[in-house]
């Protein structure tokens, strides 16, 4: 035990910098060869690292994919705080937008990935869907707590999954890929009024009647 213990001592841990450049190999080589084809070898080699560092942070290849894509996903909503939901919205559908080129061909064939692998559907669920979805309603959350919703909506469960949808899936229906003034356009005249519909009713059954002269 004491041996053991004094090895992870020696061993230097590696910075997060470091990390994050393993990541990133993955994304390279999951962009280039996709996920049936993508191996730890290959990450090593693109990485420069051995093999045994990958296993020695992450279980195998579904937990290193997740977390590459965690680590690199186009917006960190916990970041993002202009001062009214429509600002924060607007910038994480320009962030989403500027991404929307790159990634679409990756989030299809990763959508198939997960449908297919258990591992992998379990991996992306824990480590990205999961962290990232409460992220992006967190944006709600702070519109709560500045005053300018009365309550979360309901419709603040579907934001995530619309956000996304709307941003890697319009070239499925024969479209061009998403731009900024697309996204800009649903979250103007799709998710606001959505996720304000419930602001009347509440205000005119908790807003006191005005006083008569």
């Amino acid at each position: 035990m004491n041996d053991a213990r004094d090895a992870a001592i020696r061993r230097p841990r590696m910075s997060p910098d470091r990390v994050m450049e393993l990541l990133t190999a993955t994304m390279d080589a999951l962009r280039e060869v996709g996920y049936a084809n993508l191996s730890m070898d290959l990450v090593a080699l693109r990485a420069r690292c051995s093999k045994a560092t990958l296993y020695r942070l992450w279980p195998g290849k579904p937990e290193l994919v997740g977390a590459a894509l965690y680590a690199t996903r186009p917006v960190k909503a916990e970041q993002i705080n202009t001062g009214t939901l429509r600002g924060d919205l607007q910038t994480i559908v320009g962030l989403l937008a500027a991404q929307a080129d790159k990634d679409t061909a990756l989030f299809a064939a990763m959508s198939h990935a997960v449908l297919t692998d258990d591992e992998l559907a379990l991996a992306v669920q824990t480590t990205i869907v999961e962290p990232w979805f409460a992220e992006l309603t967190g944006v709600v959350d702070r519109a709560v707590e500045r005053g300018e919703l009365p309550s979360r909506p309901a419709a603040a469960e579907f934001l995530p999954g619309l956000l996304l949808s709307v941003t890697f899936t319009r070239p499925l229906f024969g479209s061009d890929a998403t731009d900024a003034g697309y996204l800009a356009g649903c979250v103007d005249l799709v998710l606001l009024p959505a996720l304000q519909a419930a602001i009347p009713a509440h205000a005119a059954r908790d807003t006191p009647p005005t006083p008569k002269d």
